[in-house]
């Protein structure tokens, strides 16, 4: 029993290496895009009810943006969309938002430094908070 156990470890080892592959290789990429009903939504909402979505997902990761100055898709990453929200105290967030509606929110700031993309905003999805356009009472 004892040689049958020394004979498959090292077999086990070397079969965990599997075939290997350059490590310099990119990870392979899916390219089936699986996007939720939220997601998709995000893209069909106006500036007011997107920037208050964003504004929601990052006050429930416990962070703070007190105004929503501007949003902005950004990109797919890793089968996620990448969003972007500027507050009104200049802090720029980045938001994963994956097809399982999770929401990881980091600074912009620090994207790059750790080889996330850059918060960039794609062209044709930039807003703002939306309140510009909205009918205000005005009792008099």
């Amino acid at each position: 029993m004892m040689r049958f156990a020394a004979l498959m470890i090292p077999a086990a080892m070397l079969a965990a290496c599997g075939s290997g592959g350059s490590p310099t290789e990119p990870p392979l990429q899916n390219d089936i895009m699986v996007r939720s009903n939220a997601q998709q939504k995000l893209f069909e909402l106006n500036d007011l009810d997107r920037a208050i979505a964003l504004k929601r997902a990052i006050a429930d990761q416990g962070l703070r943006c007190s105004q929503i100055v501007s949003t902005g898709y950004v990109t797919r990453f890793r089968d996620m969309d990448m969003w972007t929200a500027t507050c009104s105290d200049d802090r720029q967030w980045a938001l994963f938002i994956g097809a399982n509606d999770s929401v990881q929110v980091r600074l912009c700031f620090d994207n790059e430094k750790v080889g996330l993309p850059a918060c960039t905003v794609q062209p044709g999805t930039e807003g703002g908070t939306g309140l510009e356009n909205m009918v205000t009472n005005k009792a008099g």
